[in-house]
């Protein structure tokens, strides 16, 4: 019976992590897609360096996120592993 609920438990968490990762591949495509824009843009106005200086804040605020996302991972093992 033991068993049985492992394998329920291990299986529900494989699909909230399908899920996040659906959800995290939704939000770089929107982020590449903005990045292509921007860029179109800056090309069709001759206007490079204010492009180049908009994606390095855009790269900022997606390494601080993914900065923060590894923080909340590591504080949930702590949390669950009572490190």
């Amino acid at each position: 019976m033991h068993a049985h609920v492992h394998c329920s438990t291990i299986h529900n968490s494989q699909d909230i992590e399908t899920t996040q990762m659906s959800m995290t591949d939704d939000w770089i495509w929107k982020m590449w897609y903005i990045y292509t824009m921007e860029c179109y843009s800056a090309i069709k106005r001759n206007d490079i360096m204010s492009f180049a200086a908009t994606w390095m804040e855009l790269e900022n605020l997606i390494l601080s996120e993914m900065s923060q996302k590894d923080k909340d991972k590591y504080h949930m093992i702590s949390l669950i592993t009572g490190i």
